[in-house]
């Protein structure tokens, strides 16, 4: 009961701050973002029916886990292509071990390496798991060297425990170093 009213306050939150707070900027303006480099892509894993994962859920199988359906895969695809057709440069893809991002970001980008970091709290057999994995994955971010964009796919609990802001699945949220919103694609 009360994760449940915690996803609720934490959704209305994500309303209030979305309406007031995220930047209202074009497509284009935020593809001449990402050509600057230097930013972070937070990517909800694509399209993978139902909510959660099965109580059989085992990491090391994605027979147990909720997957990508056709039509996920296909919004993976498409994604990978936007990337391309608008020559925005990609440094690096992580990904949850979740099969539905990893096969996301496969689809989409061809190259990833695993973060744990990344996976979903959602499951509160996870949640213990959220402070460390927001601590780690904030420390990454800290200490990153490199300028180049770098694609992070993952959960919608991850994202909104970040920035505070929910996403759809296969929506992008863009942000700078600093972890401030600079906008969302969610069609592509």
């Amino acid at each position: 009961m009360n994760q449940e009213l915690s996803l609720i306050k934490n959704f209305i939150i994500t309303l209030l701050i979305g309406f007031f707070f995220i930047p209202n900027v074009s497509k284009a303006e935020l593809i001449d973002t990402l050509k600057e480099n230097n930013k972070l892509i937070f990517i909800r894993h694509a399209l993978a029916p139902g909510n959660g994962d099965p109580i059989n859920f085992n990491i090391l199988n994605c027979e147990t886990q909720r997957n990508l359906d056709s039509l996920g895969k296909e919004q993976s695809v498409r994604l990978g292509q936007y990337f391309k057709i608008n020559n925005i440069p990609i440094d690096t893809v992580l990904s949850s071990e979740w099969c539905r991002c990893k096969d996301t970001a496969k689809l989409a980008f061809q190259n990833f390496a695993t973060f744990k970091p990344l996976n979903s709290f959602y499951d509160p057999k996870f949640y213990k798991n959220k402070e460390p994995q927001l601590i780690n994955l904030k420390k990454y971010i800290n200490n990153l060297e490199e300028e180049g964009n770098i694609v992070f796919v993952t959960h919608y609990v991850v994202i909104d425990a970040m920035f505070g802001v929910g996403v759809t699945s296969g929506e992008i949220l863009i942000a700078d170093r600093n972890l401030n919103v600079l906008g969302f694609i969610d069609e592509y």
